[in-house]
């Protein structure tokens, strides 16, 4: 999987890790990836719905001992 972009919201909470993947999706082009590195439990539940209420594609979801990775693909 090719990532675009990387951006790290380890140690802030809901709903900071959200708004920095929405600022950084804003600058990328349609189809493109962009990887949430987080520490939110939480996030994992937010970035389900933000997929769900904005059209990008979450592509995958998976955890890495505290921390949550995220991958979204720019709509």
């Amino acid at each position: 999987m090719q990532i675009d972009q990387e951006i790290d919201t380890r140690g802030l909470n809901c709903p900071l890790p959200i708004l920095k993947a929405k600022k950084a999706l804003s600058g990328m082009t349609s189809g493109q990836l962009l990887k949430v590195v987080s520490t939110d439990a939480g996030s994992v539940r937010d970035f389900q719905a933000f997929a769900r209420q904005t059209g990008h594609d979450l592509v995958d979801q998976h955890n890495v001992g505290d921390e949550f990775i995220h991958v979204m693909r720019r709509r």
